[in-house]
């Protein structure tokens, strides 16, 4: 008993239930991502048992979405996991985010953490913390958050499984999945970088398009990432170069 002890206490803190309430707003837009996620894996051949595993393992929507085409059409299994890890590999700038708030976590807390992370539960917590560094509230919130984030998915995606085949082609869920996908990249669009970013991966997609096996999703990514690497460069020299100059000026 004593081992749930500090669930109960991070479930009772004040700051879980305002984690909760700040994905509420944003969990009809990941129900419907789940939905069609689910109802993608059964279209795609991919058996329940296999659906419902990937789902619960898996546990990210746009790998899945990306990843399912391609098994589909029998793609080599090395692209589906370099596609895979090209389009996840945003998880690593999360961790490293992440870092100054969890690392004195235990390890298997990290590891826990790492699996429950959402690309909105970063945004929605770091508009909370914004200055890094660990404080009591923050591990509550965090919980509150990827708590509701999971339910809502898992809970669409396992009914998209279910309906699958009894849910209409013509009701046009996937164009749903990219409204969807749509809002929620949008509301992580919060600086010249990140649009920056953003607008050189949908010209390369475009631009690459012609290639087999959705490549083109790995070349729009790539060139985000080396955008988005150098826009850092520049601005971590740009800060270095300002502190030479008010350290001369002293």
């Amino acid at each position: 008993m004593s081992a749930l002890a500090p669930a109960r206490a991070i479930a009772r803190h004040p700051e879980f239930r305002r984690g909760a309430r700040d994905m509420l707003n944003l969990s009809l837009g990941v129900a419907a991502w789940g939905l069609v996620t689910g109802v993608a894996m059964v279209k795609n051949d991919l058996p329940v048992p296999l659906a419902v595993l990937m789902s619960l393992l898996v546990f990210a929507g746009s790998a899945q979405l990306t990843a399912i085409p391609l098994i589909a059409s029998g793609a080599p299994i090395w692209v589906v996991w370099a596609t895979a890890l090209c389009i996840n590999l945003r998880f690593v700038i999360f961790s490293a985010m992440w870092r100054p708030y969890f690392a004195h976590l235990p390890r298997w807390q990290r590891c826990l953490v790492g699996y429950v992370s959402g690309d909105l539960n970063y945004v929605m917590f770091m508009k909370r913390f914004p200055d890094a560094g660990p404080v009591p509230e923050q591990l509550p919130y965090f919980w509150g958050g990827v708590t509701m984030n999971w339910v809502a998915w898992q809970g669409s995606s396992m009914a998209g499984i279910a309906l699958a085949n009894v849910i209409p082609v013509e009701w046009g869920l996937g164009f749903a999945g990219v409204l969807a996908l749509l809002g929620i990249t949008c509301s992580m669009l919060q600086d010249k970088a990140t649009w920056l970013a953003c607008g050189t991966a949908a010209a390369a997609a475009v631009a690459a398009y012609a290639l087999p096996l959705k490549l083109n999703i790995l070349v729009a990514i790539a060139a985000a990432v080396a955008v988005g690497l150098a826009i850092e460069a520049a601005e971590q020299a740009h800060r270095r170069s300002r502190a030479r100059r008010e350290e001369s000026t002293r």
